[in-house]
């Protein structure tokens, strides 16, 4: 093999590699929570957090105790996958009728530079009154972000100042005792979501 034909196998290896650890980082917080499951025969996803939320009043887990937690982890600026995802969150608990009350539906940005208190404030007003949108300081946000086995990154964009994030895009279902209970892979249709939400309820 030619000295070129061995640059350009190393640069395609390199490439494959590359592609390879991007899509894992994408995956993680499903096959993290995959893993732990088979190993102890009980998902150890959630945990202690302390955060704010839209009206700047710090809160805990132990804020919503006793009602059951349906949480996503996404940010303001996000195009398309976020407002769907909550828009299915919000659909589904419509589904739930009177049930609904029993579930708090809760967003956590991945974007405390941006997404402030009060930016939070005027986005969770697009979907439902009973969405509570939390943010914090950047340490915050990673604590919790672990705890649940979610994967988030900021991308530059070359062509401007702006950058987006990269994230995963899981919904979870928390027990009124903060217990893991569920998680909802993208674009989970609205019935299936309340199915199962409801299930848990009765």
């Amino acid at each position: 093999m030619t000295r070129n034909g061995i640059i350009a196998l190393v640069i395609g290896v390199a490439i494959a590699i590359a592609a390879g650890l991007w899509i894992s980082e994408l995956a993680i917080s499903r096959s993290e929570v995959t893993a732990e499951t088979a190993s102890t025969g009980k998902a150890q996803v959630g945990g202690p957090f302390t955060l704010v939320n839209q009206d700047g009043e710090t809160v805990t887990e132990e804020t919503y105790s006793g009602k059951y937690m349906l949480i996503y982890f996404g940010f303001t600026f996000c195009p398309d996958i976020c407002p769907t995802e909550l828009g299915i969150m919000t659909a589904a608990l419509d589904r739930l009728g009177e049930k609904a009350k029993k579930v708090q539906p809760i967003f956590i940005t991945v974007d405390p530079e941006r997404d402030t208190p009060d930016v939070m404030a005027r986005y969770v007003k697009l979907f439902s009154p009973r969405l509570v949108g939390l943010t914090g300081t950047q340490e915050q946000i990673d604590k919790v972000a672990k705890a649940y086995h979610v994967f988030y990154r900021k991308a530059e964009d070359e062509s401007s100042s702006d950058y987006t994030m990269d994230h995963s895009s899981i919904v979870f279902l928390m027990g009124p005792d903060g217990e893991y209970l569920k998680l909802f892979p993208p674009q989970t249709p609205p019935d299936k979501m309340a199915e199962t939400i409801e299930s848990h309820i009765e």
